[in-house]
């Protein structure tokens, strides 16, 4: 099994189209065994879907996250856990534990109307909820 992670200095980055890398977690008989921190090299949204398939992921934990990659990591085969929060590590040691609090139904809420090409990344996403 192989968990990635949207990571930014040891916490889930909270956008998951413009993570800039994923911390990709190595999973054998429910204890990890191996971990590394890849750069996403620029791709996004939906290119992310494809770049974790290529890297041999099954499970992601992010923070906020659109409809239309969700729809791409489901077709990916990649089970998301999202709306997550907080340190990479302690989110990855609680899904193997059973414990990890995510949103079944996480959305960013800027996703899915058209507002004149909005970009999280000019304001931080602070003016509205992406988990």
């Amino acid at each position: 099994m192989k968990i990635a992670v949207t990571y930014e200095n040891g916490q889930i980055f909270q956008h998951f189209g413009h993570t800039e890398q994923f911390k990709i977690y190595e999973v054998s008989d429910g204890k990890i065994i191996g971990e590394q921190i890849v750069p996403t090299l620029g791709s996004g949204h939906g290119a992310l879907a494809g770049f974790l398939a290529m890297n041999g992921v099954d499970t992601l934990i992010c923070g906020g996250i659109g409809g239309g990659a969700q729809m791409a990591l489901a077709q990916a085969g990649i089970k998301l856990y999202g709306g997550v929060s907080g340190s990479a590590d302690e989110a990855v040691n609680a899904l193997l534990g059973g414990t990890l609090g995510y949103d079944p139904n996480v959305k960013c809420d800027h996703h899915g109307h058209d507002d004149g090409g909005h970009n999280c990344g000019s304001h931080g996403c602070g003016s509205h909820s992406c988990h």
